[in-house]
């Protein structure tokens, strides 16, 4: 079979996980983003840079679950390897059309990269974000997650 470059399947076209058993061990590092539109109806509950509902602190319970689920990236994604992160710091701030933006930074010396784990982080963070807000509104958009930079391994990457 034919090499496609995928790194998840074998000769044959199969699932396989990477052997990173003879990859350098490299600082590594990744942040993504998530960003969260929220409907003025939401956005009124808003004091003190937060958002207050009967269920707490969306923000730092958000952090709180994006945190988590970094951690569990190897659980979630059936071909990731389970790593033992070394950092998660997740921000969330207002950008300039009032959208929340959620940035979820990891780091790892590791022989492989730790990409999806700040994915899934930003995600989950903005998933939980939707599930605390729902009530108030299901006109909730979470309009992308993307790569924002990573470092460490064959090349590093920094969005434009």
């Amino acid at each position: 079979m034919k090499d496609t470059g995928f790194t998840h399947l074998d000769n044959t076209g199969r699932a396989t996980m990477v052997d990173v058993g003879e990859k350098a061990i490299t600082r590594r590092t990744a942040t993504a983003r998530s960003i969260v539109h929220l409907p003025d109806e939401v956005l009124t509950q808003l004091a003190d840079g937060d958002l207050q509902t009967k269920k707490g602190s969306v923000f730092q319970t958000a952090i709180i679950a994006g945190i988590m689920a970094a951690k569990k990236t190897g659980d979630l994604i059936p071909l990731c390897h389970p790593l033992g992160l070394e950092n998660c710091n997740i921000t969330i701030q207002f950008n300039e059309e009032r959208e929340v933006v959620i940035n979820c930074t990891v780091s790892i010396t590791a022989k492989t990269g730790i990409e999806m784990e700040a994915l899934v982080g930003a995600s989950v963070a903005a998933l939980t974000i939707y599930d605390m807000c729902k009530a108030l509104s299901h006109d909730i958009v979470i309009k992308e997650t993307k790569l924002v930079e990573k470092t460490g391994g064959k090349r590093d990457f920094k969005r434009s």
